[in-house]
């Protein structure tokens, strides 16, 4: 009994030692792996390099140009105004302005639009240019004028002619836009140098007459003022001053005229500045040619501008803007008046 149990337990020793022999000795390519997880691995390392060398070849190859639009079309540059012709303007005679087309100004939307003040910076001979505002109550100086001695504009000489100047200097510091207008003193971009006879016969009246109507009624007056210069020329031939009352649409104030830069007696010479006497005519031929104004007839009573040879209604506004000597009261037909070689005032239409 002891002996079977015995030779039980050794041959089960037995197989069990043979068993473990037989594991131990199996080839390692036969032992069972993750395949899954290999597989995987493997994939993942195949997948990575074809990824990259995609990616390398794809950033090798150069996009296609896009096609350019075609340029826009360069705008085409404004014109440039065309340089100032002496020959537009009448020869001075005996009057500080003549009237210019028919005294209508030329202002467009885009200057009534624009700001309320505004002054050419000066070019490179430091010469002023064109001056504009919008006059009003709110423009008009508060305060007393001070001091301009300090500005010295293209051109400017200190010279005097006691004996034909009133004032005696020749010239004055002239406000391109009068300071009882706008309050603007020392401002060298608003100052040229003109005649005594330009600043107080040529522009303080037509100055005047913008200031009062302003202070009467409280509206508004477009106003612009161009120093006039030919070519490099540093004194101005004259200021071209144009002004429309903006409420009433040019009712109350409306002048398109240009004032000359002379002086009486004296001769300029604009390209310097610089001055002399005028030497004096012989007698006889001192004397201006008399003006002989036209028969009156019965008919319609009209207002004659011996100067610039047109007729008026007497309530026009023109009228006001006539000197006096220049004034003549007719009473006839339209067709008389015309036949004596006046034309008729485009604004009042008689």
């Amino acid at each position: 009994m002891r002996a079977s149990r015995a030779r039980a337990l050794l041959a089960a020793l037995l197989l069990a030692v043979a068993l473990a022999v037989g594991c131990a000795s199996e080839p390692a390519g036969q032992r069972e792996e993750p395949a899954i997880e290999q597989g995987v691995e493997a994939e993942s390392e195949d997948s990575e390099g074809p990824k990259e060398s995609e990616a390398e070849s794809a950033s090798e190859v150069e996009p296609a140009p896009e096609s350019e639009p075609d340029p826009a079309p360069e705008p085409e540059p404004a014109p440039e105004p065309e340089p100032f012709d002496v020959s537009r303007v009448p020869t001075y005679t005996d009057q500080p302005y003549v009237v210019l087309a028919d005294d209508v100004p030329s202002f467009t939307k885009e200057d009534a639009a624009g700001p309320a003040e505004s002054y050419a910076p000066l070019d490179a001979l430091g010469r002023c240019g064109v001056a504009m505002a919008v006059v009003g109550p709110e423009t008009m100086p508060t305060e007393e004028r001070g001091s301009i001695g300090m500005i010295k504009p293209s051109g400017w000489h200190t010279v005097r002619y006691d004996d034909l100047v009133d004032g005696k200097y020749l010239y004055n510091r002239c406000h391109l836009i009068g300071y009882q207008l706008t309050g603007e003193n020392a401002n060298e971009r608003n100052l040229i140098t003109g005649t005594r006879y330009l600043n107080t016969e040529g522009m303080l009246p037509l100055e005047n007459e913008v200031a009062e109507y302003v202070e009467r009624t409280g509206n508004h007056v477009l106003y612009r003022a161009t120093p006039m210069f030919v070519g490099n020329e540093l004194v101005a031939r004259g200021v071209h001053l144009e002004a429309r009352s903006v409420e009433d649409g040019g009712a109350g104030v409306e002048f398109n005229v240009f004032c000359y830069n002379v002086q009486p007696g004296i001769q300029i010479d604009y390209a310097t500045g610089e001055s002399r006497r005028v030497e004096p005519l012989p007698e006889e031929t001192q004397k201006a040619p008399e003006v002989v104004p036209p028969e009156a007839s019965p008919g319609t009573t009209y207002i004659l501008n011996l100067n610039t040879k047109k007729f008026h209604y007497p309530e026009c506004s023109s009228v006001d803007q006539m000197s006096e000597k220049n004034k003549y009261e007719f009473t006839g037909t339209r067709e008389e008046a015309i036949a004596q070689g006046y034309d008729p005032c485009k604004r009042c239409n008689p």
